[in-house]
């Protein structure tokens, strides 16, 4: 039997990549965090001689760290939500009628708005924003859930062609409704392409700036990466605080990963095997 042979210089290389592209970065934005001002010379890297934690409790107070971390929780809680439920049903009812030519064209219409530039509808979506008050909480959860149509209904769609049309067709024959075919039965079997939805939608949500920076303009609902902007900018020479501001806005997901990276682990890679 041949054995598996490791191939020793790409993986040193990808090694290296690694270290330079993540652990070296992550490993400065600890250090300045821990720093005051005056240690920051004559080198930023450098570890420090005495660790400064009450950095971050400055940063949480002058950013109000807590009543942005509750905004942006509930968007991505909510926008998880409502997205995996309404878009893979819109998927489900174009993927099952593509040889009607209205669906078809539905298809190719939500695809196309993968290829619209964001700035492009920026301002005409701020004035109609503000015309339907929507410029809140629940008016970005709707337009994150409509904005990710595009891209998931893609996802979805190709999917569910691979499911077979008989599991629905023996429901049917049973007397189940169309929602409770897809409920009872499609949705369950979505499961590897919902945790996919759901790591983009997640990492999408938590991390935009620029739409909640045009659509939310009150301070109190401001989102974790928009008060990383007003720290930066009202403290642009202190980078001790602004770095540990930043490590503090990245945690959320880290532990959310860390709790449940063996759901999204298994959902990704069941996608991956052919039963």
């Amino acid at each position: 039997m041949k054995r598996n042979k490791t191939n020793w210089p790409l993986t040193i290389l990808l090694i290296v990549i690694a270290v330079v592209t993540i652990i070296f970065p992550l490993y400065i934005t600890i250090v300045i965090a821990l720093k005051v001002p005056k240690d920051m010379v004559p080198s930023a890297i450098s570890f420090p001689k005495a660790l400064h934690f009450e950095n971050f409790p400055k940063a949480i107070r002058m950013t109000n760290f807590f009543t942005a971390l509750k905004n942006s929780s509930l968007i991505t809680i909510f926008t998880l939500i409502f997205t995996i439920i309404t878009n893979s049903f819109v998927a489900y009812a174009i993927a099952r009628n593509r040889d009607k030519k209205v669906f078809n064209l539905l298809y190719y219409y939500f695809v196309s708005a993968m290829f619209v530039p964001f700035p492009i509808i920026m301002l005409p979506l701020v004035k109609q924003v503000s015309q339907f008050h929507m410029d809140n909480i629940a008016g970005i959860i709707f337009l994150y859930v409509v904005f990710g149509l595009p891209f998931n209904v893609f996802l979805y769609v190709a999917y569910i062609k691979s499911i077979p049309m008989s599991l629905e067709e023996a429901a049917i024959i049973d007397g189940a409704t169309t929602w409770q075919v897809f409920f009872r039965i499609v949705f369950p079997m979505l499961t590897p392409i919902n945790a996919t939805v759901a790591i983009t939608t997640c990492l999408w949500t938590w991390n935009d700036f620029m739409l909640p920076l045009v659509i939310l303009t009150k301070p109190e609902l401001q989102t974790l990466p928009l008060v990383q902007y007003v720290f930066q900018s009202q403290f642009s020479t202190n980078y001790n605080l602004a770095f540990a501001s930043y490590i503090l806005a990245l945690l959320p997901l880290v532990v959310i990963y860390a709790f449940a990276q063996k759901w999204i682990i298994s959902g990704v890679t069941k996608g991956a095997i052919k039963q």
